[in-house]
């Protein structure tokens, strides 16, 4: 199966530098096939790239995503067919539509031997708000429609700048991951990890689902879920029986149980008790900030039951922080960078805005 990466960004945005970084860190050992186009010009940062072992098939003549895209899905077949490359990595024009690149792939009619990847935004974190406002056809095409936005030049900017560039982008998109840590202190691996969707609160949920499903015992007899995204907090809510997300109940024996200490013994699937939250973040932490937050978790008339908290969050002395948190027991410990920072919760019945208010800066 073929990977295919579309990877956009506006002009200067460090798209290509970007795209170095996964090859030396990530896809090592992989056969990699960059299609680049460079907006009229000629490519010139295919030297690098070749030198780094990877086939280029270079599209100068016109915008990929305008006057190219009748020969795009040929040009496709032809690089599947001549490398059978584990990846496909497309690097449009810096001033072409995202949305117009991803319509060509889903277009080319690769067949079961390719799947579109990923859909990646490179943005300046200085120049969103410049952007929008003089090129926001094209620049907030490339947000809009972008599963990742990875940020770049993040080192030396002040949080205050940082969340105003969060709130424009996440203004044009609410469902997208954004990375915002300072490439230089972030691995190519976890990028990827984050650009294919790798993400720390399903990890966590499936951890809870299935230490408590190898359980003849429940304590907690029913749960109501709702599933919603709003801005970029996560609320996950997982259902083995249930696929639509209206808000559902559970019943026993004709009843409606709504005692969450009942004790029944209905064998209760685990992914039907339990529900998490999530929360992203930019902000920085001090280890103590974390601790005195964690010990408040045990406060279940607030928070609601909480099970599992597990999370990693800049830190104000410019290292990370993690945290794992069991009720009874807490750990706050030094880590390396994450893409961003992340709160994830697991319990029975949370209170999701009390929680973004113990844990939001």
């Amino acid at each position: 199966m073929t990977k295919i990466d579309v990877i956009s960004g506006f002009l200067g945005a460090g798209k290509t530098t970007l795209i170095k970084k996964l090859l030396a860190e990530a896809w090592k050992g992989e056969q990699v096939v960059l299609i680049e186009n460079e907006f009229g010009e000629i490519g010139i940062d295919g030297g690098f790239l070749k030198e780094a072992g990877v086939e280029i098939t270079e599209m100068n003549s016109g915008c990929i995503c305008c006057s190219l895209v009748g020969d795009f899905g040929t040009a496709l077949k032809d690089v599947m067919s001549r490398f059978t490359p584990d990846r496909i990595v497309i690097e449009p024009s810096g001033v072409g539509k995202l949305s117009d690149v991803v319509r060509a792939v889903e277009q080319a009619d690769l067949g079961e031997g390719a799947k579109l990847n990923s859909a990646i935004t490179v943005v300046d974190a200085n120049k969103a708000k410049l952007y929008v406002k003089n090129f926001g056809e094209f620049f907030v095409n490339q947000v809009e429609n972008a599963g990742t936005i990875i940020l770049s030049r993040t080192g030396n900017i002040s949080d205050e700048k940082l969340q105003k560039t969060l709130d424009i982008l996440k203004e044009h998109n609410s469902k997208a991951t954004i990375i915002t840590t300072p490439w230089d202190q972030i691995t190519g691996a976890s990028i990827k990890d984050a650009m294919e969707g790798v993400d720390l609160m399903d990890t966590l949920l499936k951890e809870v689902i299935e230490k408590y499903e190898h359980h003849d015992e429940h304590e907690h007899c029913c749960h109501h879920h709702d599933e919603e995204d709003e801005e970029h907090k996560h609320h996950h809510h997982e259902h083995e029986h249930h696929h639509d997300h209206d808000e559902h109940h559970h019943h026993h024996d004709g009843e409606e149980c709504d005692d969450p200490e009942c004790g029944c013994h209905h064998h209760h699937h685990a992914d039907e008790v339990f529900g998490s939250w999530g929360m992203e973040t930019a902000s920085k932490y001090t280890e103590e900030e974390i601790s005195d937050a964690l010990s408040k978790l045990v406060d279940a008339v607030t928070y609601g039951t909480v099970l599992r908290a597990k999370g990693m969050v800049p830190s104000v002395d410019g290292g990370w922080i993690y945290f794992d948190y069991v009720p009874g027991e807490s750990n706050v410990r030094k880590g390396e960078p994450q893409p961003t920072g992340k709160f994830c919760v697991i319990g029975s019945k949370l209170n999701e805005e009390e929680l973004e208010e113990l844990f939001r800066k």
